[in-house]
């Protein structure tokens, strides 16, 4: 075996790792995967003999390729961002009663809830946060990427494990717990019984929808935020007379949770991140922009 050929194949081995970890650092899985292929373009130029531990140095490289596009991203951004709408890429996969294996390795999948919260710190408290409580890497490791020092570090962590913390609802882990409450939801939204969509909402619910600025225009009465019960199944009836008979629902895995994939005249309209707490939908997260749903299985789309 040539050494091409081996640092191919010891690449791929970490490739899920870093895969996990730019997806937590970007909330894209298309940005993610950009940043992994940034990745093995500076391993394939490294002198790799000079490498003790690979798979920490490919964790501190894509780290800091995070970082930079973090930081682009926060600085082109226009006055017309809505940061409160804001609705992270989705995973999306099948989730069924005959697949527990599957679904022991999404289990651990971050929730678009949290992915939101992580979108409002700053690029640092978030590589800090990221990398230290949820892969356990150590502050004096981290700290080299963002130039700080490890005590620097270790405050960046604090300061968005508290924000996370005082923003971020828990879900419920029992998956058919969530799934009765999607789709008494769901059964609710086809009915417009509006008072049967307030009993699964919790009060201060929040909905946030994203849709592409490329795309058919969203409806005027189509709002991108909101919060509240009311409102919320207000709008769930709304769209739900004027979507009519066109729409499909399909119950997917959304990050690990139960969630839904909507399509349209058979092609993909939607996917919907559901986050359940203590029996009641806390957030919804609806993302329509066909730019972000490109990784969507297609099988989706069949009867």
């Amino acid at each position: 075996m040539d050494g091409n050929t081996w640092l191919a194949e010891r690449f791929a081995q970490d490739t899920g790792h870093l895969r996990a970890v730019a997806y937590r650092m970007l909330g894209s899985l298309s940005e993610a995967d950009d940043a992994i292929q940034e990745s093995w373009l500076r391993l394939s130029r490294a002198d790799t003999d000079a490498i003790d531990n690979l798979s920490g140095w490919l964790t501190t490289v894509v780290s800091r390729v995070c970082l930079d596009m973090l930081r682009s991203r926060a600085a082109r951004r226009e006055d017309s961002y809505d940061a409160e709408a804001y609705v992270p890429e989705p995973m999306v996969d099948r989730h069924g009663p005959a697949d527990p294996e599957h679904q022991a390795l999404t289990a651990d999948s971050v929730g678009l809830a949290l992915l939101v919260v992580l979108e409002a710190l700053t690029p640092a408290e978030r590589l800090a946060f990221v990398l230290h409580d949820m892969f356990g890497m150590p502050f004096e490791e981290i700290a080299p990427v963002v130039d700080r020092t490890p005590a620097a570090t270790r405050q960046l962590a604090s300061r968005a494990r508290r924000r996370v913390r005082g923003s971020a609802p828990t879900p419920d882990a029992d998956l058919p717990r969530q799934r009765a409450v999607v789709e008494a939801f769901l059964l609710a939204s086809r009915a417009g019984d509006f008072d049967a969509l307030v009993a699964v909402l919790d009060p201060d619910v929040v909905l946030r929808s994203e849709h592409s600025p490329t795309s058919t225009p969203v409806p005027a009465s189509v709002n991108r935020y909101l919060r509240g019960a009311h409102k919320v199944a207000g709008q769930a009836s709304l769209f739900s007379r004027t979507a009519g008979g066109r729409m499909r629902s399909r119950i997917a895995l959304v990050n690990g949770a139960i969630g839904v994939v909507t399509t349209k005249d058979g092609e993909l309209h939607s996917v919907l991140g559901f986050t359940v707490s203590g029996g009641r939908i806390v957030e919804i997260d609806i993302q329509a922009s066909p730019e972000r749903l490109r990784h969507v299985d297609p099988t989706f789309l069949e009867d």
